[in-house]
């Protein structure tokens, strides 16, 4: 196992941040281009820098020697609904970890740093978005706690 760091982003990171972002948007395309925008097209969108920048959002990253090899962002809302009870919530946003850092717990050690920080921000619960083909992400989201609490489905109706 390689030895990490877990810190806070700065805005020295970007450049790391955004290219490790470009992969994550660009291995969600690749396995489910049907539904996800190329990693191009999100890049012109959205910026991680936003998250750096904005006192709700927290992001985190996952150091070897100088590289980042990992990253974790979030940010705080409050759930309101008109038919659940109002509660402050912390929202998982992005998670990667580089393959070559993949199976060292890095993605586990990033959610409990950021699950952390929330709880003393004095969040109740967190969620995540999950597409079902990322098997993978909810197999870890289950180990790591989550259960699922509601169903979003989804059917075409053009051909």
């Amino acid at each position: 196992m390689q030895q990490v760091t877990i810190r806070s982003a700065k805005t020295d990171d970007l450049e790391q941040l955004n290219e490790l972002m470009f992969s994550l948007h660009d291995e969600h395309h690749a396995q489910c281009p049907e539904h996800f925008k190329t990693a191009e097209e999100i890049e012109q969108e959205k910026s991680i820098a936003r998250y750096i920048d904005d006192p709700e959002c927290l992001v985190f990253v996952a150091c070897h020697d100088d590289k980042i090899v990992g990253f974790i962002s979030g940010h705080f809302c409050e759930l309101i609904s008109t038919v659940s009870k109002p509660v402050q919530m912390g929202s998982l946003d992005e998670l990667y970890v580089l393959h070559a850092f993949r199976k060292q717990s890095i993605a586990k050690t990033l959610c409990q740093h950021i699950e952390q920080r929330f709880e003393e921000y004095g969040v109740k619960q967190l969620f995540v978005e999950v597409w079902d083909f990322n098997q993978p992400a909810i197999a870890f989201y289950h180990q790591s706690g989550f259960s699922q609490h509601i169903h979003v489905m989804r059917k075409s109706i053009t051909n």
